[in-house]
């Protein structure tokens, strides 16, 4: 299933559940009452949120598998309204939220060695042997998060504006001192995550022994929507939550990035089990990857920029999950 979060005209401002059917938008919860009235549905109603599925637990993501292969035999644009909702929507008529607009928490590890090597070397060190033997992460803001298609804001305390290509994995199940083998049970999907970043001011954060801190808080994208395993299967790895996909960046058109998600050096099934180490995991957790190789301007640059500017377009692309595309805004205070 590819799950995201929506609104239309008859819908706005309110956020509804959706999943995409084709090229359509199926809200979930509509559809689910249109099932029980014409088809004899007899599933419990299924939520128009994806925090509210992902608590309900994995008989309610099997059952909203389920509408989905009996809508396939179906038009769902052609289908009348239920309640006050449609069943359908075209997906170029839609505005796509980020699939979790408010995350539980975000984590964001620093698996990729391509990029810590890079990261490092900019830097005129080699990556310390800390780094091998366990993998590290910080908390981001899951309170700033923004989805395809919004506007980035550029912050106001920086002039240097950078961005991560990253894939996320959001969970589904709960667990504490989860074994890295076992992490695929408790992960609901994956989806692309940029973690922007303020390069200057996390360079100066992090030369004063803490951070980052302002230099990422600001803003991260997820989306467009949320991929759940099982379309990912033929591409898997031995290794679990690895898949071969390929990665890539571009900035205007231009091709500026371009890695593969094999090519983690910790697994998701690692970080995961670092992450719940002593603590429990919940629904709605989100867990990023870091970098990928070649996946960042200071990377590109060797620290030095140029770097991003108001009103460029950055698209992350990762196969089998999807675009995940936001323009920089103006710097604040600037000439309109």
């Amino acid at each position: 299933m590819k799950l995201l979060s929506f609104s239309t005209f008859d819908t706005a401002p309110l956020i509804r559940l959706g999943a995409l059917l084709g090229d359509t938008v199926i809200d979930l919860s509509s559809a689910g009452e249109w099932a029980q009235e014409n088809r004899g549905w007899s599933s419990t109603h299924l939520p128009d949120n994806l925090m509210e599925l992902l608590n309900l637990g994995p008989d309610a993501w099997q059952e909203a598998h389920r509408l989905l292969h009996l809508l396939a035999g179906e038009t769902p644009l052609e289908l009348p309204m239920a309640g006050r909702h449609h069943v359908g929507y075209p997906l170029d008529q839609v505005t796509l939220h980020p699939p979790l607009p408010r995350p539980a928490s975000l984590r964001d590890f620093y698996a990729f060695e391509a990029h810590v090597r890079s990261a490092f070397a900019n830097r005129g060190r080699e990556v310390p042997p800390e780094w091998y033997q366990f993998p590290v992460f910080y908390y981001s803001n899951p309170n700033q998060v923004f989805g395809p298609a919004q506007l980035l804001p550029y912050p106001s305390y920086s002039q240097a504006l950078d961005y991560e290509l990253e894939i996320a994995c959001v969970i589904g199940r709960a667990g504490k001192d989860i074994p890295a083998g076992e992490a695929p049970d408790h992960i609901f999907g994956y989806t692309i995550l940029n973690d922007w970043s303020a390069r200057d001011v996390q360079q100066a954060e992090m030369r004063a022994g803490l951070g980052p801190a302002k230099g990422k808080d600001f803003a991260a994208s997820l989306g467009p929507w949320i991929v759940t395993p099982d379309e990912l299967e033929e591409r898997s790895t031995d290794r679990p939550g690895v898949y071969d996909l390929e990665m890539t960046a571009r900035v205007n058109g231009e091709e500026r990035s371009r890695g593969s998600w094999k090519n983690l050096y910790y697994s998701f099934g690692e970080m995961i089990a670092r992450a719940s180490a002593g603590v429990f995991l919940f629904p709605g957790d989100v867990i990023g990857s870091g970098t990928v190789g070649t996946g960042c301007l200071l990377e590109l640059t060797r620290g030095k920029g140029p770097w991003l500017d108001p009103g460029d377009l950055v698209e992350l692309e990762v196969e089998r999950i999807g675009l995940l595309a936001n323009q920089v805004g103006e710097r604040p205070g600037s000439p309109g």
